[in-house]
């Protein structure tokens, strides 16, 4: 590789601040980092400022901004399509911002208007099972006044029929196959797949963020994507090791995301039954556990869980999100069923967001204490695991580079591994 084309700036468009990384693609080296106001009017002046001192390089980003990815499921039963479908948004990197099983109805589909999804993900049946619901939903749809993307991941037998009636109603739609082919069978990437395309061409190819054509260059991912790929690196070093698994907490404006690789069950992991498990891969991304945009919103969910009044600083609002956010993961965890490892049993928890960034080291040992001693469900996550911090933001930069840089990804990952900071 040429020295001139090595290095490589890896941003994550927040909904605060824009974060810069610049790295040697030779050797994984992070060479200098930046940030800048998110400039929600138009992202690239942020990502520009960012990256102002880096020089001419190329630009690989992700982007949360505006509350990332919002997307909506649309189902045929709540415990077992839309499940499916819920399970897989939330590995796309999606905000769910609404589910709705059954046959769609105006009230319906004016609930679904008011979460205002940037996608729907609409399911229902498996393979040859029932298409009644599946094909109501797609003209309920269809008759919307809202030309919203639709992903459609339901019975494939009727998959071309229903993706027209969605396109004869004027929807943007895109056909994968289905998230649950068959009872107590899981198979969420090629919906993973599709909400990233659609996120790409949709959202970062439209003018939501921005009208200039480089953002849609730029972008490659929704940031939680690419933040649990390079969880996912970080846990892979791990397991080379033969240390237990990885939770990592980010504490951000306008959502907390925990994201969680444990080591896997080797029973269930042979059997491969993820429908009915706990999913290997798995992050929960909280949209009303922000520390900037959605304070209110943090407040009652601490008071809903029983915590003390809230303070006004930053490093106790994140307090509260991260416990929160923690405790929902756990309760996550348990309604996916019996089986599988937890995120009580990891060896390496990381704290990522401003909130942790910018604390004095005094201040966010006391805040790991807290959190360890909890009660309520934290503490099974944080008691006695390390704990270390993302200072420089190398997951994202880690997860974007994972695909076509590999090394570099896993030579940044390593520098949050115990000793290696």
């Amino acid at each position: 590789m040429d020295r001139a084309d090595a290095l490589v700036a890896c941003v994550d468009i927040g909904s605060t601040y824009t974060k810069a990384a610049l790295v040697d693609l030779a050797t994984g080296e992070l060479r200098a980092t930046a940030q800048a106001p998110t400039t929600l009017d138009d992202v690239v002046r942020g990502v520009l400022a960012a990256t102002a001192g880096f020089g001419d390089v190329p630009v690989l980003a992700c982007s949360s901004a505006g509350g990332g990815l919002r997307l909506a499921v649309v189902g045929y039963e709540q415990l077992i399509s839309a499940e499916a479908g819920h399970r897989a948004a939330l590995s796309a990197g999606a905000r769910v911002v609404h589910v709705a099983a059954g046959r769609l109805d105006a009230t319906g589909l004016g609930a679904l208007g008011d979460a205002r999804p940037d996608v729907v993900l609409l399911v229902g049946g498996t393979d040859g099972g029932d298409t009644a619901v599946l094909r109501h939903n797609a003209a309920a749809l269809a008759g919307w006044d809202r030309s919203v993307p639709v992903v459609l991941a339901g019975n494939a037998h009727v998959a071309d029929e229903v993706a027209a009636v969605l396109r004869d109603g004027g929807l943007p739609v895109t056909v994968c196959a289905n998230v649950l082919p068959d009872i107590g069978e899981l198979a969420p990437d090629p919906a993973r797949a599709a909400i990233r395309a659609v996120f790409l061409e949709h959202v970062i190819g439209g003018d939501k963020l921005s009208a200039d054509p480089r953002l849609r260059r730029w972008v490659r991912a929704v940031t939680p994507d690419a933040v649990l790929d390079g969880v996912v690196v970080l846990a892979g070093l791990r397991a080379v090791a033969e240390v237990p698994g990885v939770v990592v907490l980010d504490v951000g404006g306008a959502t907390t995301d925990v994201y969680c690789v444990p080591d896997l069950d080797a029973e269930q992991a042979a059997l491969r039954r993820e429908a009915v498990g706990v999913p290997a891969h798995r992050r929960t991304v909280e949209g009303d556990l922000g520390v900037h945009h959605a304070v209110e919103d943090l407040r009652a969910a601490a008071a809903a869980e029983s915590l003390p009044p809230l303070a006004g600083d930053a490093l106790a609002l994140g307090e509260a999100a991260a416990t929160v956010a923690l405790r929902r993961h756990l309760r996550a965890e348990a309604a996916y069923g019996p089986g599988g490892s937890s995120a009580r049993g990891v060896g390496l928890v990381v704290l990522s967001g401003g909130v942790f960034r910018h604390a004095s080291a005094p201040g966010r040992d006391a805040v790991v204490a807290r959190l360890a001693a909890d009660r309520g469900g934290a503490g099974g996550v944080l008691g006695g695991t390390e704990v270390v911090v993302d200072a420089a933001y190398v997951l994202a930069a880690a997860g974007l580079l994972a695909g076509e840089h590999p090394d570099a990804a896993r030579a940044l990952a390593a520098t949050l591994l115990p000793g290696g900071q």
